[in-house]
């Protein structure tokens, strides 16, 4: 596994060994001990998900501001760009933020870290994502930033200028008036 820093130090691009030939390829997703040792991370992963959307989907920003989550980011089928913005309000990097195209032709993968909002945009047709997390989903504590705050400005490219949101999504906070993490 190679491990590819991103303008933000704690948000990583993990691209796995991929071993093909003309009868297709293999890889291994995850390994604990290989993901400790090149990320010096040693998380526990605790629920794994499947996330299925048609192409002009934008999913996020979402974020729980208790039961925090680190996410590991891959996608099975299609093409999307995947995004993390820095809400920790004491953090150097606050309020920027970082987004890598995902697809299952490039295998690569994403680590979100806790204090981090995550959302993405399905650039294909549709789009099969799955992602490991390190605390279990807990809808009383998530939280919503809106995807296009101007304050963050994130750079979604878009092939249409309205995206399909669910109605969360839709009413999410401006990071100005969001509930981010303190530490």
């Amino acid at each position: 596994m190679k491990v590819i820093p991103t303008a933000i130090p704690e948000v990583l691009l993990l691209e796995p060994q991929v071993y093909g030939d003309h009868r297709g390829f293999f890889l291994e997703s995850f390994n604990h001990q290989t993901f400790a040792e090149k990320t010096g991370l040693d998380r526990m992963f605790v629920q794994d998900n499947h996330s299925r959307s048609k192409g002009g989907i934008l999913r996020g920003l979402h974020y729980q501001i208790q039961q925090t989550q680190g996410k590991l980011m891959r996608v099975v089928a299609g093409e999307i760009f995947d995004v993390a913005v820095d809400i920790r309000r004491h953090s150097p990097t606050f309020g920027q933020w970082v987004g890598e195209v995902l697809s299952a032709d490039n295998h690569r993968q994403l680590w979100v870290p806790e204090g981090f909002a995550h959302g993405f945009y399905v650039m294909s047709d549709s789009a099969d994502v799955l992602y490991k997390t390190t605390d279990y989903y807990a809808p009383q504590h998530e939280r919503s930033i809106l995807w296009n705050d101007p304050d963050i400005a994130i750079d979604w490219p878009l092939r249409d200028p309205h995206p399909v949101l669910s109605a969360k999504d839709q009413g999410g906070d401006r990071l100005a008036d969001a509930e981010v993490f303190d530490a």
